[in-house]
C-alpha cells in the first residue's frame, strides 16, 4: 500500500494533528497490518461500515476506489451491497450503486477468451491464487493450452527445468496480465505480446487486479524437462505491481 498523504494534503492547515493521525496511524499502522487482514478484507469491512452508517459521500467514493485497487471486483462489490441492503437499509443500497457504477466504469471483467474458456483448472488449483481455467487448443505434436485467469488470479512462482532445450512460450491473447521473473520488474502483457521463458528461470504470471487475462502456453521441447512449483506470490508483492 502506497504511503497515504490525503490528510496532510487536505487538512494540514486546519487540523495538522488530525492529518498526522489519519496518514501515519490509521493508514500507516492499522491499514498496513496485512498479516492480520489483507487490504482487500479491510476495504470490504470499511465500505460495509460506511454504508451501514449512512455515509454516502466522498468518503465512500474514496474507499470504493481503494477497494477496487485492493482487488475487490465489481461483481464482489455489487454482491456486498445487495447483502447490506437487507441489514443496513434498501435506500442506502440504492444510493451506493451509482457510486459503484462510476468507480468501476472502466473495469474489464467479462471472460470471453478467443480460444475458449475451457474448464476450471482444478488439477493445479493448489498452485494458483484465485480461479483459473484451461482449454486445450492443440493436443498432438507440440501441445498448446489456453490458460485464463480471473481478475487478481496468478500462479505461484515456478521453474521449467531442462537439461537442454526446454522453457516455455506465452502468447497473450485476451485481457491484461503480468509476467515476472524473480528479482526483476514485472512486465504488463496485452494481446499480441509474447514472452519466451528460458529454462531454469524462476517466474510467475497471471491477471491484473481489474482484468481477466488469457494466454497460450507452449512448452518448448527439451531433454529431461520438469516443472517445479514454488511459493505463492503474496498480496504484498502483488499489490505493489504497476497498474494497467
Amino acid at each position: 500500500m502506497k504511503k497515504q498523504d490525503a490528510g496532510r494534503k487536505n487538512l494540514s492547515d486546519l487540523a495538522p494533528k488530525f492529518a498526522e493521525l489519519n496518514d501515519d496511524v490509521l493508514f500507516g499502522e492499522v491499514w498496513s497490518r496485512t498479516d492480520k487482514l489483507s487490504l482487500k478484507e479491510r476495504s470490504i469491512v470499511t465500505v460495509t461500515c460506511l454504508i451501514s452508517r449512512g455515509i454516502i459521500d466522498n468518503s465512500l467514493k474514496s474507499h470504493l476506489l481503494n477497494a477496487k485497487n485492493n482487488g475487490v471486483s465489481k461483481e464482489e462489490m455489487v454482491e456486498l451491497i445487495t447483502q447490506l441492503a437487507f441489514y443496513a437499509g434498501w435506500p442506502l443500497a440504492w444510493a451506493a450503486f451509482p457510486l459503484i457504477r462510476e468507480t468501476y466504469k472502466d473495469e474489464k471483467t467479462s471472460i470471453e477468451p478467443m480460444f475458449g474458456l475451457g474448464v476450471k483448472n482444478d488439477a493445479y488449483k493448489d498452485y494458483f491464487i484465485g480461479q483459473s481455467y484451461i482449454n486445450p487448443v492443440v493436443t498432438e505434436g507440440i501441445k498448446i493450452f489456453n490458460v485464463t485467469f480471473e481478475p487478481g488470479c496468478r500462479n505461484n512462482y515456478h521453474v521449467h527445468h531442462a537439461k537442454s532445450g526446454g522453457g516455455q512460450i506465452l502468447l497473450a491473447v485476451d485481457g491484461i496480465g503480468y509476467y515476472q521473473e524473480a528479482g526483476k520488474e514485472a512486465i504488463i502483457l496485452r494481446p499480441g505480446d509474447s514472452v519466451f521463458i528460458k529454462p531454469n528461470v524462476k517466474h510467475w504470471h497471471g491477471a491484473t487486479k481489474h482484468s481477466y487475462f488469457s494466454h497460450l502456453a507452449i512448452d518448448v521441447p527439451g531433454e529431461d524437462t520438469s516443472n517445479v512449483w514454488l511459493e505463492p506470490v503474496t498480496d504484498e508483492e502483488y499489490n505493489k505491481l504497476p497498474q494497467e
